[in-house]
């Protein structure tokens, strides 16, 4: 499933930062962003000893329980 997210907002040096890696990974925004994401959730996963399935499974049931009051 793909969201359409028209705009993000992020640092000026933020975003040069992130143009940078994607020249250099030959990758647009939208994919080296889902991949940092990516990154960062199988880091925390290893780091908590779960599976990635697993913790992105409690961060969607967090979003979820946040959303509901």
């Amino acid at each position: 499933m793909i969201a359409n997210v028209t705009k993000l907002t992020v640092a000026k040096e933020t975003h040069t930062l992130l143009k940078g890696l994607c020249n250099e990974k030959e990758r647009n925004p939208a994919r080296m962003i889902s991949k940092l994401v990516k990154d960062y959730i199988e880091y925390q996963a290893k780091k908590k000893g779960i599976t990635m399935e697993k913790y992105k499974s409690s961060l969607l049931q967090g979003l979820r329980k946040n959303a509901k009051g």
